[in-house]
């Protein structure tokens, strides 16, 4: 890891229209631009809080959203401020940290600076921390019409979507059956965590909730159609978790169609690679992601999608520039893929990363990442879950559901939104009233 220059760039006299460097004041402190305001961005502004460095985040959104819970606010369950805290909030316990909302374009790594729609800012040290963003595999066609869950407005508009579905299915004939099925069916691609929970929620909501708000419809002939390319129910985690995952959904009455890819979606109908057509006006796509890589990297720094990093996450064929969560890619022995795409693995590399920038500044020696697996898990509705813990401890049902709630609501950002999060999951439990089944998009002169 390369040593910060004597001379921060935060000394250098602002350049004429920058409006991004505006407010942010001159210091002899090193300054560290960080990219991006998820997991791996926010623990590192933890970690490097009260250390003698200037911090600047840039992000586009001006909130970081609990994305392991989105899916809740998509079935209603959870309205959007309980899992998001504006980014702002940590500018009250660290007087150099500043914060600005701008897209990056590029950057110049040989100028060390961030070009931004608000103008260039100079860095004495850069982390990139991205995130990722969902990854269609180069089908254009399902990227433009499927729905998708990464950010806060995915899952507004995906519950505006269900909701919306419901109240047109009511303004058609008994006789027309066939746009009453489209309207109620749900497809979802993808059986990963974020797949099998959805597909639980929404089952859930199904067997409970709907058939009070929508008394005159037949839930019945409402089918949840679960797509998967593997041939198990979550691959990502133990063959004992994904046959109890499946089981759960059975319970619910998922259909679960494993060794099968959605290929197109037209008409609203989605087309399998068997050749079976599912007609349907809501196809999400939960089967992937991708890293959200900047533009202006040198060559040979991507790889796959994600930005090729060492031990010690500094981009290849950089200095002074590092990548660390989702957008990284570090390859091991132990890992010959690179790390998993989880919030653990962020911030647990910005942890390090935080570590080794104090050992920096004191000339000590530098510690590589390695990973520490702490188990993954999948929730299934209410009562059901499946957990991976280490030392390959598989258990899963009630036990592994208040171990999924607890590890998440103690995850969550502030005191407040914790409470928050669990007052509204004990309603929730007790009267299976999901409030926040709202459409929110309408434009007024439509009413």
């Amino acid at each position: 890891m390369e040593a910060l220059e004597e001379l921060p760039v935060a000394t250098l006299p602002k350049k004429k229209g920058d409006k991004i460097t505006e407010h942010i004041p001159e210091t002899d402190m090193p300054r560290i631009v960080i990219i991006g305001g998820g997991f791996a961005g926010i623990e590192l502004v933890k970690q490097l809080s009260k250390e003698e460095v200037q911090i600047v985040m840039i992000d586009r959104r001006n909130h970081h959203t609990f994305i392991p819970l989105l899916y809740q606010v998509a079935t209603a369950g959870l309205s959007p401020g309980d899992i998001s805290s504006p980014l702002r909030e940590f500018l009250q316990d660290n007087k150099n940290f500043h914060f600005r909302m701008a897209r990056v374009i590029q950057i110049h790594a040989d100028e060390k600076e961030v070009e931004t729609n608000l103008g260039f800012l100079k860095y004495d040290m850069l982390v990139i921390a991205t995130g990722a963003s969902t990854n269609f595999f180069g089908n254009k066609e399902l990227e433009k019409k499927a729905m998708k869950l990464r950010v806060m407005s995915d899952a507004l508009e995906l519950r505006t979507r269900l909701i919306e579905n419901f109240e047109e299915a009511l303004q058609y004939y008994d006789e027309e059956q066939d746009e009453i099925e489209k309207h109620m069916n749900v497809v979802i691609v993808g059986a990963g965590p974020t797949g099998v929970e959805l597909a639980g929620a929404i089952g859930e909501l199904r067997s409970h909730v709907l058939p009070k708000d929508y008394p005159e419809l037949d839930f019945s002939k409402m089918n949840i159609h679960l797509i998967e390319g593997a041939d198990r129910v979550l691959p990502p985690m133990s063959d004992k978790s994904g046959r109890k995952a499946a089981k759960y959904l059975e319970h619910f009455g998922v259909e679960v169609s494993l060794g099968k890819l959605v290929e197109r979606y037209e008409d609203d109908i989605a087309y399998l690679n068997d050749g079976t057509q599912i007609k349907t006006k809501c196809l999400i796509w939960a089967a992937g992601v991708k890293g959200n890589v900047i533009k202006g990297l040198r060559d040979g720094a991507e790889d796959r999608g994600r930005i090729l990093v060492d031990e010690f996450n500094r981009v290849k064929n950089h200095e002074y520039v590092y990548a660390i969560g989702d957008v990284s890619l570090q390859i091991s022995d132990e890992h010959p893929k690179g790390l998993p795409q989880l919030a653990p693995v962020a911030i647990q590399q910005a942890e390090n990363l935080g570590e080794n920038i104090i050992r920096l500044q004191k000339d000590k020696e530098l510690k590589p990442f390695k990973y520490v697996d702490k188990g993954s898990m999948a929730t299934v509705g209410r009562n059901r879950a499946v957990v991976d813990a280490p030392m390959k401890i598989s258990f899963g049902g009630f036990f592994g559901w208040f171990v999924w709630m607890f590890v998440h609501l103690f995850s969550i950002i502030g005191i407040r939104r914790k409470v928050l999060v669990f007052s509204n999951w004990v309603w929730n439990y007790f009267t299976y009233n999901r409030g926040n089944r709202l459409i929110i998009n309408k434009d007024l002169d439509d009413l």
